[in-house]
Order: C-alpha cells, then structure tokens, then sequence
C-alpha cells in the first residue's frame, strides 16, 4: 500500500479520486465542447476569431478530406508541424476525428531532426507551414511521407487579411524559401467542395493512440511517447477537478503563448479549457514580446499560462507592468523550474501568485500542481494530482520523507509506451505502472515535493530537454573535431544554456565555426552557447568521459 501523505494537504473541493473517463476519447471531449459552446470563441490568432461552431465544420471537412481523398486509414499516422495559428486546432481535431494518429512536430527543427522523427513515426501525411517547407523538402528521401499539405500564415485570417499578411511574409519580409514540390496540397483547396462524412462511422477506443508526442529517452534519441485517448481523456479530468473550484465554464479567457506541439500546452491550454468552453488568445511567436504584450491589451485574460523565460522577458517591459490585470485570477507556470524572484516580482506586477506544476511527456503530461490560491510562491512542483500515486525511490528502495529519490509516477495518465522502442519503453516504464522519470525529488512531511536534481546530464533550456549525447554526436561529425562532451551551466533568461567542451583535430577551429556548425544540425534551443576548447578530457579508466568533472 502506498501512503499518500499529500491528500491532508488537498485543497478544499479537491476529490482524491475521480471518474478518470468522462469522455471515451478525446475526439468526443471536444466534439461535445464544439456543440455545447457552438456561438463562443474558441480561438483568437491575429484578431481573428474561431468560434467553437467553425472549429467542428472545419475540422470536419479536413478529416473528411484525409479519409475520401488521401484514403488515409485508422492508426495512419499525420505529422503537425506548425505554430499557434488557427490552423493548428482545427488539423489537431479534424486528424482525431478521423482515427488517425496526430504525430506533433517542432517547425524549427533541422533537417536531420526532422527526417529521424518522420521516419521514426513512418508518417505519410504532413501538414506544415510554407515558412518551413524548404526543411522538409530537404528532409523527405530520408522519409516515408507521400502526401503533403501547406499551408500560409494567413489561410484561416479571412481573404482580404489572409492575403495581407501572406504577401507581407512572402513578398516583404521574404520568409519564404524557394521549394519545388509539385504535388503538394494547398490548405485553401481542401475546404473548396463538400465531402460525405459520417462520424458514427469511425470506431474510436480509448484504448487508442490519439497522439505520437516526442521526446528524449535515456539514450537521448528521440522517441514517441504513446499518449493514447484514455490517457490524455484522464489527464483532463484530472486537471479540470485540481482547477474547478476557481473555474466558471464558458467565461475563461486563457493566453495560448506556449506552442501547441508541446504536450504542456497541448493539454492544458487546449484540451483542458476547451472542454470547458475557455477563449484562447494564440500568439505564433512569444519570442516578439512587443506583439505579444499589444495583443494582451485587447484581452482580458483570467487565466495565464507560461514559463519562467516568457514570466522573465514580460516583466522587463513597461508596456506589460502597465496592463490591467483585474481580471487575472491563475497563473500556472511548467516546462522548467520557476526562479523565485521571478515569481516574487511576478506576483508584485499582476497580484497573482505563480501555481507551478510538474510533469513530463510521458504522462500526458501533469503529475503534480500546487494548490489554487496559495498565498506565495513556495518553490515545490505541488502534490500529486487525483488518480496519481507518486513515490521516491533510490535503486529498488523507497526513501522517507525529506530524503532524495528518483520520482517515479504510477496514474491512468502515463502513457501507452515508446512508438516501436520496447528496450527503451522496459528502462522507464516497469510491469506495475511505475514510470521513473529520471528527476531527482524530495517530499516534506505535508506531502508537496521539491525537484532537487536531473538524473544523468539532462540539459533544461527554456523548459525544452537538451540532451548531451545528441549535442556530442553532432559535434563529432565534424570532421575538424576530435571529441566533445556537452554540459549544463546556468543562465539568467533561459534556466540553463548547453556548453561544450571541445578537443580540436584542427587547431585553427573556433567558437564561432563550432556554433555554425551546430546551427545547421541543431534547433535551436540545443545549439551551444559557450565554447570551451581543451588538449584533452576527462575520462573513466574504460575511456568514457566524465561529465561530472567538467562541471
């Protein structure tokens, strides 16, 4: 029996225990929210807005499309590779609805990166951004996919903005490399003509794999975390009962700065508040706070979800300490720790406290949230959810109270396995549940746990895992280097930043040409930002490198 001292500490109106399958799949979570919420606003990108009753037409007809002329079929796996636009929820939907898999891929990928995901998820359909269809184009014999839609920035912004904005990105700013793929489907052109589509017909179990989400493993490769309906179905209702009491259905205006590809935003700015008809404001790129903050004063926004770079970068801003934040009632911040004085000042600017949360990919992804209405930042991830065990083991054994342990997480969150990787799925996931998760933790005596430590030399930039051997196999590629090793060090914007150690085959290698170098192998986040060049490293006496040493 696991003792769960957390549960003296659950918020007032917090159940231990729920009905972890108000809905069979996602699909008819938000086919439900789509009819119930029809006349609201779902999403607002560019001061254009999808109203819950447009996302289920549009996302019909694109599923429709996927099945009558692709001959798409159930499991056939369709890869995503955009930013917060409008386009996202409604493929997101129309992919589900269709039975098929949704496969979520970071538009700022290289290449290489690309290539190793879609052939790793054999997809055979993509949907991508023409920004970045040049990638593709030069990713696509190391692939598997056959069939390509594309789509511009303004498609979903209506014709006389829509093609504003599209010639400004093309013509402009000239953000579109030329590509040559003829037979590629343009977005526009699917929702020209009607097709039947009848959803009674497609047979969607729980059971089923709704989405492909990658990430890192204990190799470090990139693999997909089987996220099936259930899973992410249980997460919701997790979620929804942690936030109830604070929550009014059909009156919640959230910011959607986070990417949807990540599994963060994903669930709790998509899935969570659609569910219970919430407004979300989309913002493509967070990274132009000046944008970002401009379009936050059209919106009184209740609800904010962030990280502690976007809490950090917002608050050196006069523009944004401006703003009124009356109707600001949740922050919830996850990805990476939050600084405590960024929380602090947080706090002082908007009068909300910063609700930190924890969770990881392969749970879909929330194991863990502070309480609504704690008074101040307390710096610990929260208490486990309901329907989620949590338990501190060092080997085989459990830890007491106050001593540190690998967290390991057992609830109908955890994901399915690893997408065609069983040696990898057995390192992480044991026949009782059990998912470690590679973090280091300690839990007081009230049950809320504290992140202490990163097993192995995980790298956290901006909350994105960076993992060190995929850094190092890059660098070594080059055939002016000799061997590398890739470590974490502090960083006030990002939480940490990648630094490489570097023993040069070429003595006339530099900094520069190193960072080049991994510019083209690397998104960007992984991309080193110091350089350090040495005769030698540090090595065990069977020649691994030591890391430790190094830092």
């Amino acid at each position: 029996m696991i003792s769960k001292p957390w549960l003296q500490s659950y918020p007032k109106g917090v159940p231990a225990t729920i009905d972890v399958r108000p809905w069979n799949s996602v699909t008819e979570l938000l086919l439900q929210a789509t009819q119930k919420y029809a006349d609201k606003t779902a999403f607002t990108s560019f001061d254009t807005d999808l109203s819950y009753r447009e996302l289920d037409q549009k996302s019909q007809q694109l599923a429709a499309f996927l099945l009558n002329e692709l001959h798409l079929k159930k499991g056939d796996r369709v890869a995503i590779m955009l930013p917060n636009l409008l386009q996202y929820p409604i493929a997101m939907l129309g992919i589900l609805r269709a039975g098929l898999i949704a496969v979520n891929v970071n538009p700022l990928y290289t290449e290489r990166e690309l290539a190793h995901q879609l052939a790793d998820a054999e997809a055979e359909t993509i949907l991508v951004i023409e920004n970045f269809v040049k990638t593709l184009e030069a990713a696509l014999p190391h692939t598997t996919i056959k069939n390509i839609i594309i789509t511009e920035a303004g498609d979903c912004l209506g014709a006389l903005k829509g093609s504003l904005i599209n010639f400004v990105v093309k013509y402009v700013r000239r953000d579109i490399p030329s590509y040559h793929l003829p037979n590629a489907i343009f977005w526009k052109d699917i929702f020209k003509k009607p097709y039947d589509f009848d959803q009674s017909k497609i047979q969607i179990s729980a059971e089923d794999t709704a989405f492909l989400q990658y990430t890192g493993g204990t190799t470090g490769l990139a693999k997909g975390a089987e996220l099936t309906h259930a899973n992410l179905v249980a997460n919701v209702a997790q979620c929804i009962a942690w936030m109830r009491p604070i929550l009014q259905d059909g009156q919640e205006v959230i910011t959607g700065a986070l990417p949807l590809y990540h599994v963060f935003s994903l669930t709790v700015c998509c899935f969570c508040f659609l569910s219970i008809g919430g407004h979300s404001i989309l913002i493509s790129d967070p990274r132009d706070l000046k944008h970002f903050v401009r379009t936050l004063k059209k919106h009184s926004v209740s609800i904010f979800i962030g990280l502690n770079t976007l809490f950090r970068g917002l608050l050196t801003r006069e523009d944004f300490c401006q703003l009124d934040f009356s109707k600001l009632k949740l922050t919830i911040a996850g990805g990476m720790p939050t600084n405590k004085t960024v929380a602090d000042a947080w706090q002082k600017t908007t009068g909300v406290v910063v609700t930190e949360g924890y969770g990881l990919t392969e749970a879909s992804p929330v194991v863990c949230i502070n309480p609504m209405g704690i008074s101040a930042f307390n710096g610990t991830i929260g208490l486990p959810i309901p329907n989620t065990e949590v338990i501190l083991r060092d080997g085989e054994k459990m830890v007491a109270p106050g001593e540190r342990g690998e967290l390991c997480v057992r609830g109908p969150q955890v994901m399915k396995d690893y997408w065609h990787h069983t040696e990898e799925t057995k390192h992480v996931l044991d026949a009782e549940g059990w998912l470690a998760t590679g973090d280091v933790a300690i839990m007081n005596e009230q049950g809320f746990f504290t992140i202490v430590d990163r097993l192995k030399d995980l790298i956290l930039v901006s909350g994105f895992k960076v993992f060190p051997s995929e850094v190092e196999s890059v660098l070594d590629s080059n055939p002016r280097v000799l061997e590398s090793a890739a470590i974490a060090v502090p960083d006030d914007r990002t939480g940490q930043a990648v630094k490489v150690f570097v023993v040069a085959k070429d003595k006339t290698l530099t900094s520069d040409e190193v960072i080049a170098f991994c510019r083209e192998n690397l998104t960007g986040y992984k991309i080193p930002k110091y350089v350090e060049f040495r005769d030698n490293l540090p090595k065990s006496n069977v020649g691994k490198i030591l890391r430790r040493e190094l830092k």
